[in-house]
């Protein structure tokens, strides 16, 4: 049987989707009012993957990420994926989202990101709401699975990510993580450069 262990604390994101820089703009502070003060808020990048949104949002929406300062248990994600679903309901107009909110988290070897809809590579947490190891990051970046989607394996995106990841990664060290028993099995089973 296995001993039972903590997880290592991971870093907190939330991908941001809004059709115009103000919304995006008021989102970041909501959010930074929830979970503290933000290591690093990405501009705002085109998004230019896929029209899917385009019905409910309207057209050239605009995509940007933040990061907390606040290391976080992995086994909060579900209940910030409902909050994140109630400040989308917030902000709606006539019951169409005017922002997407889908809060994850970084590991040093994955992203993870919450989503409401089930699929055979997701792991239900509770509440309605799914987990997707969206990124594995191997061989010194992140790898995309043949279910992550085109925007995440863009440049603009990995550019992102790897600064959050490098952010983390430094706090894991500043911390001592890295030297405990739990790290170093995690740093064994992923690449941390």
């Amino acid at each position: 049987m296995g001993r039972i262990k903590q997880p290592l604390p991971v870093k907190l994101l939330v991908p941001m989707l809004g059709a115009s820089q103000a919304l995006l703009d008021d989102a970041c502070t909501t959010l930074v009012g929830r979970f503290g003060p933000a290591d690093l808020s990405s501009a705002p990048i085109p998004f230019v993957h896929t029209d899917y949104y385009a019905r409910e949002m309207g057209a050239g929406l605009l995509r940007r990420f933040i990061s907390f300062e606040r290391l976080i248990d992995p086994g909060e994600l579900a209940g910030i994926k409902l909050m994140t679903n109630d400040l989308e309901r917030g902000w709606s107009v006539e019951g169409q989202r005017r922002v997407n909110l889908d809060p994850g988290y970084l590991t040093p070897g994955k992203l993870v990101l919450a989503t409401t809809k089930d699929q055979a590579h997701r792991v239900y947490l509770g509440g309605g709401i799914y987990a997707e190891v969206t990124m594995a990051w191997r061989e010194g970046d992140f790898r995309p699975w043949p279910w992550t989607y085109p925007d995440y394996a863009s440049d603009a995106y990995l550019a992102v990510l790897r600064a959050m990841r490098g952010l983390y990664m430094s706090q894991l060290r500043k911390s001592g993580l890295l030297q405990a028993g739990v790290a170093v099995r995690a740093a064994q089973q992923c690449d941390l450069r």
